[in-house]
């Protein structure tokens, strides 16, 4: 049983590392915990050589078909601007379109990244981000969210998406379920963001309902909606978000991914066992821890202990297990992209920085910068 849950456990978690070359002491504990996936973020990014030998190696230790994941939406959220170069922003991408009447430069976008991130060696970027630009939320989300009404949104990240699979580079809508209303940063503080339900099913969540199927994961947030029926819980470990609302209500059938666990919009309500546990049973498929090998264990054993202590949560973990497996399987199942040769990665640098001129030439005048 406890060889069961042990990689039970493991299959429901991404994890971060510390730099830019495994440790010893990494390689213990990826042994260990044999988790779904690994994220990067830039203090493990040098250039692509190393990036991709560093996930090569880790990828090795982790359960089949695993997750390389990168945080690429471009604009402020860009791991590989130093590495390779500056991708625009989401709103800036979707502003371009709009005046230039080239609904094309979307796809474009979603095209890029994927070019860059299988450059460097990954099969994941955690966007398009799905969060409407709203006045409150102004100040923390700045240039990440694409529009401020669903219908904007919804026509950049369909196009996104779609030049992200024509490479075979998987997607993932975040934030669920909407920080567009929210005025607190999640990596602080749990943000209690006030709009009702009517308006968060007619607004906020019209993205999600638009592109159930075509989203291969979706990444909850730790924000409380205190005037829905979901009250003060954070939505990452609320079954009435994850359970009711993302599964039956709004029918998503992929993988459903934490935001990273550390953030004190989580670890200030609970400690990160508490946060684990409390994860999967409101239905998470994947918890991401993305830094502290010591949260990354505590939460790995939280995950056996409880298993070892309850019936229903050893069935439920082992369940969630397998069919994370399953849609690991079905989406990262393929070889991994041969590294470029010197020559092809310049051009994918020249590519970029081309495609970054074209975007701030089309911008409306007063969004250019001065």
């Amino acid at each position: 049983m406890s060889a069961t849950l042990r990689r039970a456990a493991g299959c429901v978690m991404v994890v971060g590392l510390g730099g830019a070359e495994l440790t010893g002491l990494e390689r213990a504990w990826l042994r260990l915990v044999r988790p779904a996936g690994i994220i990067l973020f830039r203090r493990n990014i040098v250039e692509a050589a190393q990036t991709r030998a560093l996930l090569m190696q880790a990828a090795s230790l982790c359960a089949a078909s695993s997750l390389r994941c990168v945080d690429l939406e471009g604009g402020p959220v860009d791991r590989l601007r130093d590495a390779l170069a500056p991708m625009p922003s989401a709103q800036a991408v979707a502003q371009a379109a709009r005046c230039s009447g080239k609904g094309r430069l979307a796809r474009q976008n979603g095209e890029l990244i994927a070019q860059s991130v299988l450059a460097f060696g990954f099969n994941t970027t955690l966007a398009p981000v799905l969060d409407l630009a709203l006045p409150a939320s102004a100040e923390v989300l700045g240039a990440r969210a694409a529009a401020a009404h669903a219908e904007g949104v919804i026509a950049y990240a369909r196009a996104f998406l779609a030049g992200l699979g024509a490479h075979g580079v998987a997607g993932c809508g975040k934030h669920f379920p909407g920080l567009g209303g929210g005025t607190r940063d999640s990596h602080k503080e749990t943000p209690a963001i006030a709009r009702a339900w009517p308006e968060l099913w007619r607004q906020d969540l019209a993205p999600y309902r638009a592109l159930r199927g075509e989203l291969p994961m979706v990444m909850v947030n730790h924000a409380a909606y205190p005037a829905t029926p979901g009250k003060n819980r954070p939505a990452s470990v609320s079954s009435f978000w994850i359970a009711t609302v993302l599964r039956r209500r709004i029918g998503y059938r992929g993988l459903v991914f934490s935001d990273d666990l550390e953030m004190g919009g989580i670890l200030k309500r609970m400690p990160i066992e508490e946060a684990a546990v409390a994860a999967l049973r409101a239905g998470m498929d994947l918890i991401e821890i993305c830094h502290s090998p010591e949260l990354i264990l505590r939460a790995f054993e939280a995950l056996i202990a409880e298993g070892e202590r309850s019936a229903a949560f050893r069935k439920l973990l082992e369940a969630r297990a397998r069919r994370t497996a399953q849609q690991r399987g079905r989406l990262f199942g393929g070889s991994v992209a041969r590294p470029l040769a010197p020559k092809q990665f310049e051009a994918l640098r020249a590519r970029v920085l081309r495609f970054g001129e074209a975007v701030a030439k089309a911008q409306p005048t007063e969004a250019r910068p001065a």
